[in-house]
């Protein structure tokens, strides 16, 4: 073979190649792993937006599903985001995506309620302690959230949160008294 028939016949793998990542490309992805309760469907809405993409991301018995869609690259470099830069209390135990399907032509981007049917595990986080800055805004005078009990960041799980259903659908998400407020109201 030339040179010049193996240049063209490898430009043109590599234009086509160009092509297939430029035209609308839709993928979904179950991500699985601690990724509800944690703020993981904010920041896959906050990554979509700024990868300019559009679908749907709901959480499911499994975990969260994101139905995605937009210019190839884009897909890739937002679905590489995902896996690398998860909020920090998320752990993701895998990711598994359907490839080639057809465009939804979706016009946005949107957390969509909860699916409660299929497969049911998914691990609810941990409880964590307050951080240092939502203790700064809790006794600070002049923040609008001072002394505010519930204070905590989007991407925290609340206290002495038991979840009665997977996925943790709000309505089913009990708020129990810690045991210090319990032994307080007894003192009291």
């Amino acid at each position: 073979m030339s040179v010049i028939n193996w240049l063209s016949k490898s430009m043109g793998a590599f234009w086509r190649h160009v092509k297939d990542r430029s035209m609308t490309t839709r993928v979904q992805i179950q991500v699985r792993g601690v990724v509800q309760g944690v703020g993981f469907r904010p920041f896959v809405f906050s990554l979509a937006e700024r990868w300019a993409l559009r679908g749907r991301v709901f959480n499911n018995g499994a975990g969260v599903l994101i139905d995605v869609e937009g210019e190839g690259l884009a897909v890739e470099r937002f679905i590489a985001e995902v896996e690398s830069n998860p909020p920090t209390l998320s752990a993701i135990e895998s990711v598994e995506r359907r490839d080639d399907l057809e465009p939804a032509n979706y016009r946005d981007f949107r957390i969509v309620e909860s699916a409660s049917s299929g497969e049911k595990f998914a691990p609810v986080p941990a409880d964590v302690a307050t951080c240092d800055d939502c203790l700064r805004e809790l006794f600070d005078p002049r923040d609008r959230r001072y002394r505010y009990p519930f204070i905590r960041k989007p991407s925290r799980p609340p206290l002495s949160r038991r979840a009665h259903s997977l996925p943790p659908l709000r309505p089913a998400i009990v708020f129990s008294a810690c045991a210090r407020a319990r032994d307080g109201a007894r003192a009291g």
